[in-house]
C-alpha cells in the first residue's frame, strides 16, 4: 500500500499485478477493502493492474473532518479521473461499489475521457436520501434491525469488529469475511479518534455530502461500455435499482449474483473479474 496525490489531495491506494498492464481502478465505498482481496488478484492474474483505492475521509487518503466534507460528490469523481491519470495515459476501467459506485458513475460522466470501461457493484442512479418513486428503497424492516442497535465503543477494536459481524448478519452478507475486513479497517485508520473510526467503517461522510445536482437524467449519455453487478439479496439497494441502472446506460450488461447481498461474496469472485474482462 501506498498513497498517491491526486487533484490536490492525498489518496491511498493499493497496487495488484503490472503497472505496465491496462489499469483496473476499484473506488472504495468507502475504504478500499469493499473490494475483495481475491477479485484484485484474480483480474490481476488476468493481466491487469489494479489498483484500489480510499475515498478521502477513509483509510489512508486525506482526512479533515467526516463529518462536515467540504467537499461534493463530484470533487470525489474528480479525484478518480486525476488518479487515473496519474497512474497511467491511458483510459482506465474505473470500477465503482456501493456509494463509490456513485463516484463512479459522475466520474465517467464528467471525465469521459479518463475511462473506457465502467464496473457498478450495489450502487443506484440517485443519491442518498430520498429514492425516486421508481425506484425501490431500502428494505425497511432489515434497516429497522440493522439502525437500531446500539453504537459500540468507536475506540474498543473488539466491539467494532463484532458490530461488522451482527450488521453484516442482518445485511445477508458473510459475518466471518466482515469481521476480518473491519479488523483491517481499523488497523489501517489514522488514530483511533472514535468520530473517525466510525467514519471509516460506515462511510458517514455521505450522509453529509454535497450530491448535487442529480445526474440520473444524465445517464443516458453515457458512452463507455458498462457492467453492472447486483446482488439478488441486496436489502440496501434493492436488485431493482441496478436494473434501472443497465436499462438507463446505453448497452449496459446486468450480472445479477443470486446468492449475495451488498458484499461481494468470495464465491462469486472468479465470476465477476470474467464480467468485468469481457467487454
Amino acid at each position: 500500500m501506498t498513497t498517491v496525490e491526486a487533484n490536490g489531495v492525498t489518496l491511498g491506494v493499493e497496487h495488484f499485478g503490472d503497472a505496465a498492464a491496462t489499469l483496473v481502478l476499484c473506488a472504495g465505498g468507502t475504504t478500499m477493502l469493499s473490494w475483495p482481496d481475491n477479485l484484485c488478484e484474480s483480474l490481476a492474474r488476468s493481466g491487469r493492474h489494479v489498483v484500489r483505492y480510499d475515498l478521502r475521509d477513509s483509510g489512508t487518503s486525506t482526512t479533515v473532518d467526516p463529518q462536515a466534507p467540504a467537499y461534493t460528490l463530484r470533487d470525489l469523481a474528480a479525484d478518480a479521473a486525476a488518479l487515473a491519470r496519474e497512474l497511467d495515459d491511458r483510459p482506465a476501467h474505473l470500477a465503482g461499489i456501493g456509494v463509490g459506485g456513485m463516484v463512479a458513475q459522475v466520474a465517467a460522466l464528467d471525465h469521459p475521457e479518463a475511462f473506457e470501461a465502467l464496473t457498478l457493484f450495489g450502487t443506484r442512479p440517485v443519491a442518498p436520501g430520498p429514492v425516486d418513486d421508481d425506484l425501490p428503497d431500502h428494505d425497511a424492516p432489515t434497516m429497522g434491525r440493522l439502525f437500531s442497535r446500539a453504537m459500540p465503543d468507536w475506540s474498543d477494536r473488539e466491539a467494532v469488529t463484532e458490530f461488522a459481524a451482527e450488521g453484516a448478519a442482518i445485511l445477508g452478507n458473510d459475518p466471518v469475511a466482515a469481521r476480518a475486513a473491519a479488523a483491517r479497517i481499523w488497523d489501517r485508520t489514522p488514530g483511533t479518534t472514535p468520530a473517525v473510526q466510525m467514519a471509516n467503517q460506515l462511510g458517514i461522510v455521505f450522509a453529509a455530502l454535497d450530491c448535487t445536482p442529480r445526474w440520473r437524467e444524465r445517464l443516458a449519455e453515457l458512452a463507455t461500455p458498462t457492467l453492472v453487478v447486483h446482488g439478488r439479496r441486496d436489502p440496501f439497494f434493492p436488485v431493482g435499482n441496478g436494473e434501472a441502472l443497465a436499462r438507463e446506460i446505453p448497452g449496459a450488461r446486468l450480472l445479477v449474483l443470486e446468492q449475495a447481498s451488498t458484499a461481494i461474496p468470495e464465491a462469486a469472485t472468479d465470476q465477476v473479474a470474467a464480467a468485468m474482462l469481457d467487454r
